[in-house]
């Protein structure tokens, strides 16, 4: 069974803006995120955001990052567009949408 892993990330909330780069003892949320994901070994990993500043963030670390419209309503919107880009989507049996906002999730969750 083949795995693929999105992120949906946005800068705009109203709550917490900036939240994904909100530091956590010394890294960027989203970058914690996209940590744990990769280290559960379930799959591939994209990270599907509308801002430059994380796509560059998860490009430097050699992650996968997938510039999306910023007028998209929901996290949701985003996974879809993101995956539209890969030519290889039919290859995945399952995709996991994991929130942006789960640094503490445990790997094998």
């Amino acid at each position: 069974m083949k795995t693929l892993i999105v992120i949906p990330v946005r800068m705009a909330s109203k709550r917490f803006p900036n939240k994904p780069m909100a530091m956590l003892k010394g890294k960027p949320m989203v970058q914690r995120v996209w940590e744990q994901a990769i280290t559960s070994k379930l799959g591939d990993v994209i990270v599907a955001c509308c801002e430059k500043e994380v796509h560059d963030l998860i490009t430097s670390l050699d992650g996968i990052a997938e510039l999306t419209d910023p007028g998209l309503p929901s996290g949701t919107d985003r996974v879809y567009a993101a995956i539209q880009n890969q030519s290889n989507i039919n290859q995945y049996d399952s995709i996991i949408n994991l929130q942006g906002d789960m640094p503490l999730i445990h790997p094998k969750d």
